[in-house]
């Protein structure tokens, strides 16, 4: 895999403490945050290419409004949820709102790794999509994106 950050955002402390080490073990760059408040106030000053979210978290804010509230800040994070068995149901409605997928906790970490992988390729090609769209812009219409920079 290529160089790229995490954000893993469980309310258990335990849980996320040692994900987060065993995720660094592997140099890959990885924070952690114990609700999704912390997640987006983190996120304003640093962009993530994946988050692993929980979805069951107490207080202010669930995983699916994390989950809604991420996609609108860094739309091309992608997100695996992580849930119970009795919140399948939630996971899916969270795939629906733009989750990349989820895992079943507990987890085992080489089923999560294979997810991390998948989750970054995916959001790589995303990115590449952009980049060529914007190159293809700048040969059709160049004084576009000059006259754009002088409005910004």
């Amino acid at each position: 895999m290529d160089y790229f950050s995490i954000l893993v955002v469980d309310d258990e402390v335990d849980f996320l403490e040692t994900l987060v080490k065993r995720l660094q073990k592997r140099n890959i760059d990885t924070v952690g945050v114990t609700s999704g408040e912390k997640a987006l106030e983190t996120m304003v000053n640093k962009r993530f290419d994946v988050v692993i979210l929980d979805i069951k978290m107490p207080g202010g804010m669930d995983g699916i409004e994390t989950l809604r509230e991420i996609k609108r800040h860094q739309p091309l994070a992608e997100v695996i949820l992580l849930t119970g068995h009795g919140s399948v149901e939630t996971s899916i409605e969270g795939m629906k709102m733009g989750a990349f997928d989820y895992l079943l906790k507990p987890i085992k970490l080489e089923d999560l790794m294979v997810k991390l992988g998948e989750a970054f390729e995916k959001k790589d090609l995303q990115e590449q999509k952009i980049r060529k769209a914007r190159i293809k812009e700048l040969i059709r219409f160049p004084g576009r994106v000059f006259q754009q920079e002088k409005e910004e």
